[in-house]
């Protein structure tokens, strides 16, 4: 059980996440939505220990995550993996070793400079890249593949260090639907086939429903909506988005389906709904 109580992180005078409290158990699959500087990405962050919270407790497993420290904390860090919308790879190394990078926590600082992988993390990049689909590209410069090759990797990379939590931070941000559609549903199949929590950082509200058990909204810092993702209704979108009855959620939709249809359609369908 991830166990988050009262949470808050400061910046100055500004509160990025304002004493936030939630329980999740492993194995679900949640999407966080809300607009943007909701604090969606801090909470994520601060999951992870790459932000310190504020005031308030993370813990996972009867260990408090907000006290960790050196190795404790670096090994936490292995076990909640995070995976970042600018994909965070090296461009000019090839995708087998920035796969392995994800063993950087459970390696020495000398192997590591000196580029030594053992035989055992090249199989297992190799298998992980086959299991995403992508084992061709291994020998390929990061730089040289397509936006969601690259995220592909990044999950991969992610899979390589054998999370217990895989964080998502608007995975699919940057990406275009057809390649939106494979990254959500690798990450999807993740989560089916290893019984992982994975915790998403989603802008749009099709994705939540269809891919994520649990959907929780945030506004200003604050959770505003927790429930299954078929109870996000079009009225609870609004609140969650402080929008008014003229808000269509079809205008940020990602799904080819709506992308292909004329706009002057999905505009009056969408007055028709108010």
């Amino acid at each position: 059980m991830l166990r988050i109580s009262q949470v808050t992180r400061r910046f100055g005078a500004k509160v990025a996440v304002d004493a936030v409290t939630l329980e999740i158990p492993e194995g679900q699959m949640v999407g966080i939505i809300g607009r943007s500087g909701a604090g969606k990405s801090t909470l994520l962050r601060m999951i992870n220990r790459l932000t310190d919270p504020s005031a308030g407790s993370i813990s996972f497993s009867e260990v408090e995550v907000s006290a960790l420290k050196g190795r404790a904390l670096r090994g936490w860090q292995r076990d909640c993996a995070m995976i970042f919308q600018q994909f965070n790879l090296v461009p000019r190394l090839d995708v087998i070793t920035n796969v392995m990078l994800g063993r950087l926590n459970q390696r020495s600082t000398l192997t590591t400079m000196l580029n030594l992988f053992p035989r055992e993390d090249i199989l297992k990049a190799i298998e992980i890249l086959e299991r995403l689909g992508i084992s061709e590209h291994g020998p390929k410069r990061a730089e040289a593949l397509s936006g969601g090759q690259q995220q592909r990797v990044g999950i991969a990379r992610a899979l390589m260090q054998d999370p217990r939590i895989i964080l998502a931070d608007e995975p699919i941000a940057s990406l275009d639907p057809m390649n939106a559609q494979v990254v959500m549903d690798t990450l999807r199949r993740i989560h089916d086939e290893d019984g992982r929590l994975v915790i998403c950082n989603l802008h749009t509200l099709d994705t939540a429903r269809r891919y994520c058990d649990r959907v929780i909204g945030m506004r200003a810092g604050r959770i505003v909506f927790d429930g299954r993702a078929d109870e996000l209704t079009t009225p609870v979108a609004r609140d969650i988005y402080g929008a008014d009855a003229d808000f269509s959620e079809e205008a940020t939709s990602t799904s080819l389906e709506t992308l292909s249809r004329p706009r002057s359609v999905i505009a009056a369908e969408a007055a028709l709904a108010v």
